[in-house]
């Protein structure tokens, strides 16, 4: 239902992480009858999980690890790791500058060039170890790059940019990007994202997306938010861009699967995500706590060095456990932020939820105070739900 904002404005009501929950059918499943698993591309995973395409977050490294571990790490190809062949000063200076000199620092460092050699460099070290090549691009970068990543045997292209439509006018001078024209293309599939709206959701799809991430400025470390006034809260942006795939896959038989993006930090986010409609979660901040992150504690959103209007800051995490922990445990933490899989199949067997399909259809109920309701003590004490 419309809310009446002033004389001619009206509003739609839209719903965040934290003023939903989930409600139990009526059975429940034993953990081991559980099923995660869901392909892209086709490309099967164990795990829903991606890692953002962050420089603190995703390097080669974690990227393997991620493949190693049945998820999927997404390699920024825009970022630090093609612009210095030795990325360990940069990420020092990164760790180091103080709050002030931050931005300063961020487009001093991110105004060395590309270099092309270095996209085929990190992909094939990627491939070489038999892991998944996931790496993203901006539809800029897209167009530039594109053949090179293909070339270079990345197995999923992302391209990314904080909101990403068909119908992109651009002066004369400057050919945009055609992203249907772009997918007949690429000889490997093509991601887009971000969107929040099953208008551009449904369009991007008919343009040949292997799958949509959603998401605007949710992010830890993103303040396009704040900085553009832009953005729809998760589980209402979810629950649209999961009407479109819905619509899409009845109309075609093509089904493109929806990537929650942004602003999910413990085990119930992933599920809520999932139950508003996603089939895969993309976080940052999780992965960015890991010991083999490469941000050392910290990461920072994929806009932040922008040479006009930074749209991000700098946040400092901490490292709380191994990439393992994190995702699939033992928890060593008792606030959601370990065992992220573990919580997962607890939350679906418990739903009665036997996979990813079961678990887009359980109940979800409007309940701002789910996370306060009861937990006086553990806000007190700043433990578990408190923190």
């Amino acid at each position: 239902m419309d809310i009446i904002i002033g004389y001619g404005k009206k509003a739609r009501r839209a719903y965040g992480m934290n003023e939903i929950a989930l409600v139990p059918g009526t059975c429940t499943l034993d953990p081991a009858l559980i099923d995660t698993s869901w392909s892209i591309g086709g490309i099967k995973r164990d795990i829903p999980i991606l890692a953002s395409a962050m420089d603190g977050v995703v390097d080669v490294k974690m990227a393997n690890l991620l493949s190693d571990l049945g998820a999927i790490g997404v390699l920024n190809l825009e970022g630090i790791q093609t612009r210095y062949d030795d990325t360990t000063p940069i990420i020092e200076k990164i760790a180091s500058v103080g709050k002030t000199e931050f931005v300063e620092l961020m487009q001093k460092l991110y105004a060395e060039p590309i270099k092309p050699e270095l996209i085929k460099k990190r992909i094939e070290n990627i491939k070489s170890s038999g892991s998944i090549a996931a790496v993203s691009l901006t539809p800029l970068g897209a167009s530039k790059y594109g053949k090179i990543v293909a070339d270079s045997g990345a197995d999923l292209l992302f391209v990314q940019a904080t909101v990403v439509s068909t119908n992109h006018l651009t002066p004369e001078s400057i050919s945009s990007l055609d992203l249907q024209q772009f997918c007949k293309d690429m000889p490997i599939p093509v991601v887009f994202g971000n969107c929040v709206t099953y208008e551009v959701a449904l369009e991007l799809m008919e343009a040949g997306a292997a799958g949509i991430l959603v998401g605007i400025g949710p992010g830890a470390a993103c303040t396009s938010r704040g900085v553009l006034g832009i953005g729809v809260p998760q589980p209402t942006a979810i629950a649209d861009c999961a009407a479109a795939r819905d619509e899409y896959y009845k109309r075609t038989g093509v089904y493109t699967p929806i990537i929650a993006d942004g602003g999910i930090i413990t085990g119930g986010d992933i599920c809520k995500c999932i139950a508003c409609g996603a089939d895969s979660v993309m976080i940052g901040s999780p992965v960015a706590r890991a010991v083999e992150a490469p941000g050392r504690g910290y990461h920072w959103g994929m806009a932040t060095p922008s040479p006009v209007l930074p749209r991000g800051t700098r946040i400092n995490v901490g490292t709380t456990g191994t990439i393992e922990e994190v995702l699939i445990g033992p928890a060593k933490l008792d606030d959601g932020t370990h065992n992220l899989l573990g919580a997962l199949k607890t939350s679906m067997s418990t739903l009665g939820a036997q996979n990813i399909k079961e678990m887009q259809k359980v109940e979800v109920v409007i309940a701002p105070s789910l996370l306060t309701e009861g937990k006086v003590y553990q806000k007190a004490q700043q433990l578990g739900m408190g923190k």
